[in-house]
C-alpha cells in the first residue's frame, strides 16, 4: 500500500521586515526585537571539555568495519554526525553557494515577490515567529521544500532565478542520493534490510 505524503506544516509565521533593508537605513540603535539579553548565550565558555561531533568518512564505510561501528555509535549516542568524503562535488557546492549569495543580493523589489505569505512559511522571512514581542534573528532567511517533488511549492520554485533553480535541482538530487546511501549503511549497522530502512 502506498501512502500519499502530506505537506509538512510548520504552522504560520508572522511576517517580519527584511533585515537587509533595515541595515541599509541610517539607524543609530538596533531595534529592540533584535537585541538579546546578556544572559541569553548559547555559546559554551569551556569548549575544551566538550566532546566533538562524530565525523564519519563515507568512503571508509564501504570497506572498513570500524567506520560502520562509528556510524552506529554516532546514531545511537548523538543522533547526528558530520560526514566527509561524501561524494557531492566541491564544484557543485561552490556553484550552489555562489547562486545563493547572488540570490540574497537581488533587489528588494524582486525579493518581495518571494516573500512569505501570511498562511505559508515558505519564502523570504523567518520561521516560527508567533508574537509581535518575540526576539528575532538579525538575518533574512529563505525556506523552500525541494523534495519530495509532490511537496514542492512549484509556484514559488518557478519564481527563483533560472541559474539557482537549476543548481538547486541538481544539489537536491545529489543530497537525496547521499541520504539514501547513508540510510543503507545505517540499515547494515542495524542488521536490517536496506529497502526496509528506506520504506520506514
Amino acid at each position: 500500500m502506498i501512502l500519499e505524503e502530506e505537506a509538512v506544516n510548520f504552522g504560520k509565521s508572522l511576517i517580519v521586515p527584511s533585515v537587509q533593508e533595515l541595515a541599509k537605513q541610517p539607524i543609530i540603535d538596533i531595534p529592540p526585537r533584535y537585541i538579546r539579553s546578556h544572559d541569553y548565550s548559547p555559546i559554551a565558555t569551556h569548549d575544551s571539555c566538550l566532546p566533538s561531533v562524530p565525523v564519519i568518512d563515507l568512503q571508509k564505510l564501504a570497506s572498513v568495519d570500524y567506520e560502520l561501528e562509528r556510524l552506529h555509535l554516532a546514531c545511537k549516542e548523538w543522533g547526528f554526525f558530520q560526514v566527509i568524503n561524501h561524494g557531492v562535488s566541491i564544484s557543485l557546492l561552490e556553484k550552489f553557494k555562489l547562486e545563493i549569495e547572488n540570490f540574497f543580493k537581488l533587489p528588494y523589489e524582486e525579493k518581495k515577490q518571494l516573500w512569505q505569505e501570511p498562511d505559508n512559511h515558505e519564502g523570504f522571512g523567518q520561521l516560527f515567529v508567533v508574537s509581535e514581542d518575540q526576539k528575532l534573528d538579525w538575518s533574512d532567511m529563505f525556506y523552500i521544500t525541494t523534495l519530495p517533488l509532490n511537496l514542492r511549492n512549484t509556484q514559488l520554485f518557478n519564481k527563483l532565478p533560472p541559474n539557482l533553480r537549476e543548481v538547486l535541482e541538481t544539489y537536491s538530487m545529489e543530497v537525496k542520493k547521499l541520504a539514501m546511501g547513508i540510510l543503507d549503511h545505517m540499515a547494515k549497522a542495524l542488521n536490517m534490510d536496506c529497502q526496509e530502512m528506506r520504506d520506514s
